[in-house]
């Protein structure tokens, strides 16, 4: 291979974009997986071509249906849509790398034919002997001695009951690709031996499976982290293997993705950090397009001074080239303001609907299904809080005063009355009472309160209001206050007014 970019390097552009995402079912989708998996899904819809999503099942120590059902679930939730692949199907399937054994083989068999593979029978032991007997680093590993056994000397192993691995032969050259995002990149000649593609016994590894799927399945751009970087330069050596092979026609693009860190330090964003935890970030109240928006931010940015925009203007946007190379910092404060706008722009309805399961999960309405008319409660209560919250979980905390017989205070309400509370109470009590039932409204309510508690005893609104919040919510800070008594209506507003009163008395 030349020092140069290769020759057959694709130049799909439009609609002949082929990209993948290809994860192994191991543990729980974490964020910066779907990173990944939000450039490759925005970068084929931005071109208009296809997205696959395959699974890299090989290990079965590690994978797991669990961990397989639980991506599906992340992406459906994500709304990233897949052309081809698992649960969907398509003309180069199996899409489970546990199914295409024998595709691996069949592959394999076309390598030993042109001569790009050789038998290799040494055990790592033997590979240290001869290294540390040549004065060579021990970390520089295989030595090619295999390269050029005599088919006596391969009997030979083959009779002390020895099987053979399969190495690629790698060429002694510089390697060089324009990558994506990063610009031309070059690989020394003599980066790494002959590597191992099947291990004795048959089993194909992720360095031969890994780029086999994605030539087998035309990947035009390969758009993945930039912690895999290193092995870029065996998959050009592969590939150029491949094409020589007749198994493909061309090499793909590569891009790497920046790192994403932890809120402090330089450290890559852990798998074990909870902000990491995808269904942990769901669980707390994240819609998709919040979470969405924020993750595209991490390497990427619609244009200056601007944070917030939808899916639509994203994928009109967004092109893999640029992508900024720098790492890319979590930070879950921004993340949730983002999550913020996006609840402000949902259709009313829509976010009641997205708020149910949040009410129904933290017990709100009960053991059971909700009723009729707790349906109707918290769908007009809905409006109150869509322009306060960040997260959908802080809604059972805000709203769940409306559904319960009896409120309880709040230490911090409690300690936020002031000392003539009870006086302010009782003096509401009156002034409501007053209010005839069918006009018991936001603005009746303001207009008797006003009167009796700024006018009357000369309070400022922030004092006025400050007990009569604690009484109806049990919380010194909740959804508007005149609003949330019409919810409630007069009836339960007066009792719950009277029994602060009689709390403070006891």
């Amino acid at each position: 291979m030349p020092a140069s970019p290769h020759p057959l390097t694709t130049t799909a552009s439009g609609s002949d974009v082929r990209v993948r995402f290809c994860p192994s079912p191991t543990g729980l989708p974490h964020v910066g997986m779907v990173r990944t998996a939000l450039y490759n899904w925005a970068y084929a819809r931005h071109t208009g071509g296809k997205l696959v999503f395959r699974i890299e099942d090989t290990d079965a120590a590690r994978d797991s249906e669990e961990s397989y059902r639980q991506l599906v679930d992340a992406l459906t939730w994500l709304r990233i849509d897949w052309d081809e692949g698992v649960e969907k199907g398509g003309p180069h399937g199996p899409y489970r790398q546990s199914q295409r054994t024998e595709i691996y083989a069949d592959v394999l068999a076309k390598l030993m034919d042109a001569g790009l593979v050789y038998e290799s029978y040494s055990t790592a032991e033997e590979i240290d002997a001869r290294n540390e007997a040549n004065g060579r680093a021990k970390q520089l590993g295989y030595d090619n001695h295999d390269r050029d056994l005599t088919d006596e000397q391969k009997a030979a192993f083959r009779a002390e009951g020895r099987e053979p691995a399969w190495r690629l032969r790698v060429p002694n050259e510089d390697l060089t690709y324009v990558d994506l995002i990063r610009g031309e990149v070059t690989f020394p000649a003599g980066s790494f031996p002959d590597f191992v593609l099947v291990r004795a016994g048959g089993k194909a590894l992720y360095p031969f499976t890994n780029p086999v799927d994605d030539a087998l399945m035309g990947v035009t751009h390969v758009i993945r982290g930039e912690d895999l970087m290193p092995s870029t330069a065996r998959q050009l050596v592969l590939y150029d293997a491949l094409i020589k092979a007749g198994v493909t026609t061309f090499m793909p693009r590569f891009g790497h993705m920046p790192l994403v860190l932890g809120e402090t330090g330089n450290k890559k964003l852990s798998k074990r950090d909870p902000k990491a935890d995808l269904f942990l970030q769901r669980e707390k109240g994240f819609i998709h397009e919040g979470l969405l928006n924020y993750l595209a931010l991490l390497g990427w940015s619609i244009g200056p001074d601007r944070d917030v925009f939808s899916l639509e203007e994203f994928t009109a946007a967004f092109d893999i080239k640029d992508v900024n190379p720098n790492p890319a910092r979590f930070d879950q404060k921004k993340a949730e303001a983002i999550n913020a706008d996006h609840i402000r722009m949902l259709d009313g309805k829509d976010f009641a609907e997205r708020m149910m399961p949040y009410l129904a999960a933290a017990g709100v309405f009960g053991d059971g299904e909700p009723t009729h008319e707790q349906i109707v409660l918290a769908f007009r209560a809905a409006p109150l809080v869509q322009e306060r919250v960040q997260l959908l979980g802080e809604i059972p905390g805000m709203l769940g005063f409306l559904f319960v017989d009896e409120v309880e205070f709040t230490e911090e309400g409690l300690k936020s009355l002031p000392e003539n509370a009870t006086e302010v109470l009782v003096a509401s009590v009156g002034a409501l009472e007053d209010v005839p039932e069918a006009e018991f409204t936001p603005d009746a309510v303001q207009d008797a309160l006003k009167a009796a508690l700024v006018e009357g005893l000369e309070l400022k609104p922030r004092v006025a209001y400050g007990p009569l919040r604690v009484a109806v919510t049990g919380r010194r800070v909740s959804p508007p206050l005149f609003e949330s008594m019409e919810l409630l209506g007069k009836a339960e507003t007066l009792r719950r007014l009277d029994a602060l009163v009689q709390h403070l008395s006891d």
